[in-house]
């Protein structure tokens, strides 16, 4: 488009009031609904050129380059090209950047909700998701877009309302966590929930903060979003030629390995920029989804791509080759699945990977 300029804006909005509060799944209300979001580029007059894009599980509204979560995907020049499309990134309902959730302050109380924010869904973040499109004016995307459970958003917005998404590309997604992921999932909460820190959920108003129990859950999941094979080779063991260990016990237990200090190193930047509520909530809203679950059809012209990575083993290619065959079982007929080969496991849909933005772009481009 001539004349288009890479424009970021970031805003926040409310949604819902109390006039007019979010029907949740649970069956309870909740109201106000403010969200924030950034958008990138410039929409064309038909709207026909917008893109929504949504995170995972602990990203935000900042995706663009050079310093946002999805730097290498999103961007001038990039396949989510913001001198073409015009870009909407959404900060997701449950989160703690900017968008209300359970650290919100809940306006009955005047306190964070804590653990009286209610139960949420994926189907409730894109119940979200569609009110902003509205708010926009915009009828129908080109395309909308996610990895991890960024692409689970897509999928459940693709089977409640197919004609508001001209593409829809899924990500190293999942219809149904495996039991393993569930365990991982369990875990990282136990981690934070058993925290004393965490005061039953209200550790904003006791003014503690469960960090041990946040830290583990971000080290248990950053080593499911690594495959064995990519960091054997990040992270080099050092040879060990003598086999004394070291004569205090707490040198001993620390961090001695490049793999234990880049562990750490996530847990601490994690904690300066997430709340432990979120990182609750929204993996329970992984947990729970499973779409397929339910009956339903869709119109032959759906456009998908299903795209996964060979070494990602917490959504795997067999995960993708679900999602696609159910699709196609629904009567979408243009349903592309695709592997890209990589040893950067799951966290491959945020990196720079041989074939990954290639086929994107190409998506995108139609």
């Amino acid at each position: 488009m001539d004349g288009v300029a890479t424009d970021v804006k970031a805003q926040r909005v409310v949604l819902f009031d109390e006039d007019d509060p979010l029907q949740l799944a649970c069956g309870r209300t909740l109201a106000p609904v403010e969200v924030q979001f950034e958008t990138y580029g410039r929409l064309a007059p038909d709207a026909s050129n917008a893109v929504f894009v949504c995170h995972a599980l602990t990203g935000d509204a900042h995706a663009i380059a050079p310093d946002g979560w999805w730097r290498e995907v999103v961007g001038p020049g990039l396949p989510v090209d913001t001198e073409r499309f015009f870009v909407i990134s959404p900060n997701l309902l449950g989160g703690c950047r900017g968008t209300t959730g359970p650290s919100s302050i809940d306006p009955r109380t005047g306190r964070p909700y804590g653990l009286r924010f209610p139960p949420i869904t994926i189907r409730d973040l894109v119940a979200v998701h569609r009110r902003l499109l509205a708010h926009l004016g915009i009828t129908r995307l080109h395309a909308a877009l996610g990895g991890s459970l960024g692409g689970m958003q897509v999928l459940q917005w693709l089977l409640d309302a197919p004609e508001e998404i001209g593409r829809a590309g899924i990500i190293c997604a999942t219809s149904r966590l495996s039991a393993q992921n569930l365990a991982f999932s369990a875990a990282a909460r136990y981690a934070i929930l058993t925290d004393p820190g965490f005061a039953g959920g209200d550790y904003l108003v006791e003014g503690t903060r469960p960090d041990a129990g946040l830290a583990t859950a971000r080290r248990i999941g950053h080593i499911t979003y690594l495959s064995e094979a990519g960091m054997a080779r990040k992270f080099e063991r050092p040879p060990e030629p003598d086999e004394r260990p070291p004569a205090d016990a707490a040198e001993w237990l620390g961090s001695r390995y490049p793999v234990e200090t880049y562990l750490d190193h996530q847990a601490e930047t994690f904690l300066a920029r997430f709340d432990a509520l979120s990182y609750l909530y929204l993996s329970r809203v992984m947990d729970s989804f499973d779409p397929f679950a339910r009956p339903g059809t869709l119109p032959p012209d759906v456009r998908a791509l299903v795209l996964s990575f060979s070494s990602d083993w917490r959504f795997g290619p067999e995960h993708g080759a679900r999602i696609a065959e159910e699709l196609r079982a629904r009567g979408a007929r243009r349903v592309e699945r695709v592997v890209v080969e990589t040893d950067a496991g799951h966290d491959a849909f945020l990196l720079d990977v041989p074939g990954y933005q290639e086929r994107l772009a190409e998506f995108l481009a139609g």
